[in-house]
C-alpha cells in the first residue's frame, strides 16, 4: 500500500494519510524495551471483534471484546532485500508480561494463550508479548477486521485460491468446489479462517494456508496491472486505508521513507513460517515453543543487521582485490574470545564456518572491550580477505585493523556441523577475529534455518497443495 501510494503524489496521499484511524501506544510500552537493529518490524493483528458491522460473524460474541484471530510478525531486514513474515498460532502458550487491560486495571503476568494478551490488554499488551518472546524491537502495528479485509480483497477483485477438495462449512460461510477459483471478499475471509473443514483441522493448517494466501495478494498487488490503473489504483488505496488501525508513530514522513526504502520489491521476496511449536504437554489443544529451534529462529532475526558495504580498510593494502573476488572458501579465520564469556569463539567459528570460511583455530585472548579483526601489514592482500570476514558481522562492527596475527592461546577447530566444513583450498593470508564484550554476533546468511525450509511458504509455494 505505501509503495503504489507514493506513485500517487504527495497531495493525494497525504488526503489518504489523514483517513488513517490511529492509536497511541510507545508511551505505554516504557524504556525498557528491545534495541534497535536497523531492521523494521511490525505486528499484523487481524481482529476476531464482532462489534459493527463484523455482528453478522458472531452476534452473541457483540461486546465481549476482540482476540488476536491472526497474529503475524512482518520483519524486514535493513536493506529491505527481504521480507520474512512470522506467523505465532492463537493456541501458543506464553508467559504475557503484567499489562494494563482495557479498563485500566492492572493485569499480572502468567501463562496464557497468546491471543488473550490483545483481548485483555490491547495492542499494548500484544506488542509487549512478542517483545518479550522475540526480544525483537517492534516499530509499528497494523490492525484489521472482518469488515476492512473483506474490504480490500474487493477493492483487489478478487484474488486466485486452489482448493484440493471441496469445501461446504456453514460457519466459515465457504461453499467451493475442488480447483482453481477467484474469491472475493466474503469468499476470502472464509477461506483463511475455516478451520474444521481443510488441512487437517488445525490452527498450523490455518496458518500455512493465509500465508499461501498473503502470496497472492502480493502478487496481484505487484504484478496484476493495479499500478497502471488509477480507477483500480484508487480503489485498492480507499479500502486499505478504511480498513486499518494503526499507531500514531506511523506518520506521512515515516510512510514515505518506508516507501521508498522498498519500492520494487516483488512477490519473491515474501517468505513466510510459522514460529517452531511443539505439543503443549498439559493441554493437547495448546501448543508451546519448540526449544531451543524457537530461540535459535528469533536470534537469526534480531542477527538479521544490515551489511549494504564492505568497510573500508586502511593501509597500502586499500587497492587490494575488492571483496566481491575473494570467495570465503580461501578466507583462512582464526577466532579468539576475548570476551570474559564462555564458548563464544566455538559458536562463531561454527556460524563462520556454516558461511564457507575456512577456520583454523580457536581459542581465547586476553580480555578486551572493543571486536577487532586484525591482519598482518605485511601482507598487502590481508586488508581484502579481512574485509570478507567483516562484512558478516554486525552494523558499526566491521572496520579491520592493520597489526600482527598471533594465534595466542588456541586449539584446533573442530566444527560441530561437519556438512557445512567448505571444501575449497585456502592459502590466503590468516585473518584473526578477536571477540570482545562487545561482540556482534555473526550476521546470518539466511533469517530461515535449514531446519525450517520445508515449512516455508513463499511465491513458489504450490497453492493447490
Amino acid at each position: 500500500m505505501l509503495v503504489v501510494a507514493l506513485l500517487g503524489g504527495y497531495a493525494y496521499y497525504r488526503n489518504l494519510e489523514s483517513g488513517l484511524k490511529r492509536e497511541s501506544v510507545v508511551p505505554a510500552l516504557g524504556n525498557q524495551r528491545p534495541p534497535e537493529t536497523g531492521a523494521l518490524n511490525v505486528l499484523l493483528l487481524g481482529s476476531d471483534s464482532r462489534d459493527g458491522n463484523n455482528q453478522k460473524y458472531g452476534a452473541t460474541s457483540h461486546g465481549l471484546g476482540e482476540r488476536s484471530d491472526t497474529l503475524m510478525l512482518l520483519h524486514m531486514s535493513p536493506d529491505r532485500d527481504k521480507v520474512t513474515l512470522v506467523s505465532f498460532p492463537r493456541d501458543l502458550m506464553v508467559v504475557i508480561p503484567s499489562c494494563t487491560s482495557r479498563n485500566g486495571t492492572p493485569l499480572a503476568s502468567g501463562l496464557r494463550q497468546i491471543n488473550s494478551a490483545f483481548n485483555d490488554g490491547g495492542v499494548v499488551c500484544a506488542m509487549r508479548t512478542v517483545e518479550s518472546l522475540t526480544k525483537l524491537r517492534l516499530d509499528h502495528f497494523v490492525k484489521v477486521d472482518f469488515t476492512g479485509f473483506k474490504g480490500i480483497i474487493d477493492a483487489l477483485q478478487g484474488i486466485s485460491i486452489c482448493l484440493p477438495k471441496a469445501v461446504n462449512d456453514p460457519k466459515a460461510k465457504l461453499v467451493l468446489s475442488a480447483g482453481k477459483h477467484v474469491v472475493n471478499g466474503e469468499q476470502a475471509l472464509g477461506y483463511v479462517r475455516a478451520r474444521y473443514s481443510m488441512g487437517d483441522g488445525s490452527d498450523l493448517s490455518r496458518i500455512k494456508r493465509q500465508q499461501i494466501f498473503l502470496t497472492q495478494v502480493m502478487k496481484k498487488v505487484t504484478d496484476g496491472g493495479m499500478l497502471t490503473d488509477p480507477g483500480r489504483l484508487n480503489a485498492f488505496l480507499q479500502a486499505a486505508i478504511a480498513a486499518v488501525t494503526v499507531d500514531d508513530e506511523l506518520s506521512l514522513t515515516r510512510m514515505l521513507e518506508i516507501a521508498r526504502s522498498v519500492k520494487g520489491m516483488s512477490a519473491g521476496q515474501l517468505k513466510g513460517i510459522t514460529v517452531p511449536v511443539q505439543a503443549y504437554v498439559a493441554d493437547k489443544n495448546r501448543v508451546q515453543l519448540a526449544q531451543p529451534a524457537a530461540d535459535d529462529f528469533f536470534e537469526r532475526l534480531r542477527s538479521d543487521v544490515e551489511v549494504s558495504q564492505p568497510a573500508t580498510s586502511p593501509g597500502p593494502s586499500a587497492s587490494a582485490a575488492p571483496q566481491a573476488e575473494i570467495p570465503r572458501d580461501k578466507v583462512r579465520v582464526q577466532v579468539l574470545n576475548g570476551s570474559g564469556k564462555g564458548g563464544l569463539a566455538k559458536k562463531a567459528a561454527d556460524e563462520l564456518a556454516a558461511q564457507g570460511f575456512v577456520v583454523t583455530e580457536t581459542g581465547n585472548a586476553p580480555e578486551t572491550a572493543v571486536t577487532s579483526i586484525r591482519y598482518a601489514k605485511r601482507q598487502q592482500e590481508g586488508a581484502a580477505y579481512a574485509d570478507v570476514v567483516a562484512a558478516r558481522l554486525s552494523k558499526d562492527k566491521r572496520t579491520p585493523v592493520a597489526g600482527k596475527v598471533k594465534p595466542a592461546t588456541t586449539e584446533r577447530f573442530q566444527t560441530s556441523t561437519p556438512a557445512a566444513t567448505p571444501t575449497g583450498k585456502a592459502s590466503g593470508p590468516i585473518v584473526q577475529l578477536v571477540i570482545g564484550a562487545d561482540w556482534p554476533g555473526v550476521r546470518v546468511a539466511s533469517v530461515i534455518p535449514d531446519s525450517l525450509k520445508d515449512k516455508t511458504v513463499d511465491a513458489s509455494t504450490n497453492p493447490c497443495q
